[in-house]
């Protein structure tokens, strides 16, 4: 009996989590299918959402990023049907991963959210993480939305010198 393709997509998704040690984003999940072009948009979403339903996958929210986990079930799952998912998907998913795991890592390894705290000031909590170490955690205050915005948005790409500069200052 051949599997629908809603059931692929969902098994995939589970292998590709299933593959790295840390959270894939919404965005780089679709990334990948819709360069393979293996379904549209809507049609992954679907999956993804179904997937979350069926306690599958778990997710977490910071900002506009979504980060996807499998859950106890979810691996279960996969041990199961893994032997259904065609060769040359498995294949296509691996070179991916393997092409893009350092971009892939370092983009859900570093985070950045903003909150308001009890002195009505915004609090800027800035992560690296590596696998499920936390290599430096930044907590600072401003006092307006727009700083606060602005730094989260400069998180990404001034981190690794930001880590560098603490590490070698507190190394004297």
């Amino acid at each position: 009996m051949a599997m629908d393709s809603s059931t692929l997509y969902k098994l995939v998704i589970l292998y590709m989590l299933n593959r790295v040690d840390f959270p894939l984003t919404n965005s780089q999940i679709s990334g990948f299918f819709l360069e393979k072009n293996y379904t549209n948009y809507f049609t992954l979403q679907q999956s993804l959402n179904e997937l979350i339903e069926e306690d599958l996958l778990t997710t977490n929210s910071v900002r506009n990023t979504t980060y996807y986990y499998v859950t106890t079930e979810g691996y279960e799952t996969l041990g199961y049907f893994r032997n259904k998912i065609p060769m040359p998907i498995i294949d296509d998913v691996d070179t991916f991963l393997m092409e893009n795991k350092y971009e892939l890592r370092n983009e859900v390894g570093t985070i950045s959210d903003y909150y308001r705290n009890a002195n009505q000031e915004y609090v800027v909590h800035c992560q690296v993480k590596e696998g499920k170490s936390t290599l430096i955690e930044l907590n600072l205050a401003v006092t307006n939305r727009e700083e606060a915005e602005l730094m989260c948005n400069n998180w990404k790409e001034a981190s690794q010198e930001i880590y560098a500069y603490v590490i070698e200052q507190l190394s004297r």
